[in-house]
């Protein structure tokens, strides 16, 4: 018992020296799952900005009451493989997310690994479109960009810039906006980047958090409710929605997979009615906490995984966890009032271990459904649905850092350790399945 909790002493103490220390998100714990860890190439950054002509201006719409439209300018972070040494190495990224008061924002910075304009490392990489949560920021999710792009993805996440709370239409506007985005990013970024050789455009993945969450299952074939979609003034959203003249408009070709954590939409009032779920196709990670306060885990990610009937389906549960499971720990300028901390840290769960895991079991996912790499299904397929219930005989394994085989007796989910499988519950069902299964 007394070594037990050494070691968590221990843990906890790296984990508030990482913070400190400049040690970037994406570089996982001791402790994290075996393909939790970054991959062999270095990571390059750069910047690009995309303009989508004539688009409704919600936003003025609350000032003039008619829907003018005019040019929506994105920004889009874009990591990449990129070729070792050659580039500058980035600053630290920074950002701010709204405080407290309304309005007011606290400003933070966030530790790199990656080279600012490096050159590519050479070759065409599938592309995964990232969608962040609402009023949050594309670098606070670096621990999933830079560890995916070093390990062979082009990865794009949208500044999709929402209004502050202060505004009228501080939560309308996402609906609004997230599906259309992501739409326009994705197809352009599919042009774009194929031409420059860089990606495979026919191998392209969606991740989202929260209200990103929302945006990519639209974006995947999700159908929202007309009912629903009359939440955003001037009727603006429906003609996107079911039935709608411009439907195809929000969605993503030549999709291979699809991340949802903690993804909104689940209502009340329910974007996707009774059936708008059965629109997605692709293979589907939801990731949550059954925990979450600020999206119902019920309505939330347990119904759209009942609900998506159509596709290949997992549900990766935290036990105990909140909302916050999509960003970057909190960063030191974060962590001297609750409100800061809240935005990145959950209340039972320390930050690094959900990074870990879900690192993980995104890049298995990933791998599997976007690489067609076989080998991965293994870490995703015939696991016990309880993490907490795997068994690891004594007398196999050896090393107490050795990582579970999935075989000959140890149900421990390949790829933990011993006894770092504890607290998850992983569901998964085929397409047209009514019941649920571990295999």
């Amino acid at each position: 018992m007394r070594l037990a909790i050494l070691c968590m002493v221990f843990i906890c103490l790296g984990t508030m020296l990482n913070a400190v220390a400049g040690v970037p998100p994406s570089q996982p714990e001791v402790d994290a799952p075996e393909l939790a860890h970054l991959g062999p190439y270095a990571v390059g950054v750069r910047t690009v900005t995309l303009v989508q002509a004539d688009q409704p201006d919600l936003l003025a719409f609350a000032a003039h009451r008619v829907t003018p439209r005019g040019d929506r300018v994105l920004t889009v972070d874009i990591w990449y493989p990129a070729a070792a040494g050659q580039g500058a190495p980035s600053d630290d990224y920074s950002a701010s997310l709204e405080s407290e008061k309304p309005g007011t924002y606290a400003r933070f910075s966030i530790p790199s690994l990656s080279l600012r304009d490096g050159r590519p490392a050479g070759g065409r990489y599938p592309l995964v479109i990232v969608s962040h949560g609402r009023r949050n920021a594309t670098v606070t999710l670096s621990w999933l960009t830079e560890n995916l792009a070093s390990k062979g993805y082009v990865v794009a996440a949208i500044r999709h810039e929402d209004p502050s709370d202060v505004s009228s239409f501080w939560f309308t506007q996402p609906l609004l906006r997230r599906p259309l985005d992501i739409g326009f990013v994705a197809g352009r970024l599919q042009s774009l980047l194929a031409t420059e050789g860089l990606i495979d455009p026919q191998r392209t993945a969606l991740i989202g958090y929260s209200m990103g969450g929302y945006g990519v299952l639209a974006a995947a074939g999700a159908e929202i409710e007309p009912s629903a979609a009359k939440q955003v003034p001037g009727g603006l959203l429906l003609p996107y929605a079911a039935g709608g003249p411009l439907r195809d408009a929000v969605l993503v070709r030549n999709l291979k997979a699809v991340v949802a954590l903690a993804p909104s939409g689940g209502g009340p009032p329910c974007m996707w009615g009774q059936r708008g779920l059965e629109g997605i196709k692709a293979p589907l990670l939801l990731i949550a906490g059954d925990r979450d306060h600020t999206i119902d885990y019920v309505r939330g990610a347990r119904a759209d995984f009942e609900g998506a009937t159509r596709a290949h389906r997992y549900l990766l549960t935290f036990e105990g966890a909140g909302h916050a499971i999509g960003l970057n720990y909190a960063p030191q300028a974060m962590r001297s009032t609750l409100w800061d901390l809240s935005w990145f840290e959950d209340p039972v769960w320390r930050k690094e271990r959900i990074v870990g895991v879900n690192l993980h079991m995104i890049t298995a996912f990933l791998d599997r459904y976007v690489k067609e790499d076989l080998t991965r299904a293994s870490y995703l397929d015939g696991l016990v649905p309880e993490s907490s219930s795997g068994e690891w005989p004594v007398n196999e394994g050896g090393r107490f850092d050795a990582y579970s085989p999935g075989t000959n007796g140890i149900t421990v989910w390949k790829g933990f350790q011993r006894n770092y499988a504890e607290g998850l519950q992983l569901l998964q069902r085929q397409p047209g399945a009514d019941t649920e299964s571990s295999r």
